[in-house]
């Protein structure tokens, strides 16, 4: 049962991302009330690009992405991704940038964790569902 929900559920994300890209993010780019954006990381491991559909709080000219992989136990690959390496490219409708990661921590994290669960409080049922803190990641346009 697991299995084919999470299959449903990647599917539904495959077709999400292609559908956002196809539309230059016309579509696609709005869920649970809250912009969407791609955001691109290179692999940890296989050094290869991989791509997310992810929803952002902007914060002045930054954006603000939250790891909660649904309260999953682990971590979502893109936050372990940004880890390792913390330059990848976001598309947000037809613009892509460059932009390098930063996770956030206390008081910051504090502030922001509040705001994203202001904007979806599911965020704090995935909280409620895992031992793991989950992560908050600013993502700030990369300097040339």
């Amino acid at each position: 049962m697991v299995t084919v929900r999470r299959r449903v559920i990647r599917t539904l994300w495959g077709f999400h991302r292609w559908l956002y890209r196809a539309t230059r993010g016309r579509l696609g780019s709005r869920l649970v009330g809250m912009p969407v954006m791609l955001l691109t990381t290179t692999g940890r491991r296989t050094g290869r690009h991989h791509t997310t559909s992810l929803t952002y709080l902007p914060h002045g000219s930054n954006f603000v992405v939250i790891g909660s992989n649904g309260g999953a136990s682990k971590h979502p690959d893109w936050v372990l991704n940004l880890r390792a390496n913390p330059r990848a490219i976001v598309q947000i409708l037809n613009r892509r940038i460059a932009i390098r990661a930063r996770e956030v921590e206390d008081a910051e994290r504090s502030q922001l964790w509040n705001r994203a669960v202001q904007r979806y409080s599911g965020y704090a049922a995935y909280q409620s569902r895992t031992k793991r803190t989950i992560p908050l990641i600013i993502l700030e346009p990369a300097e040339n």
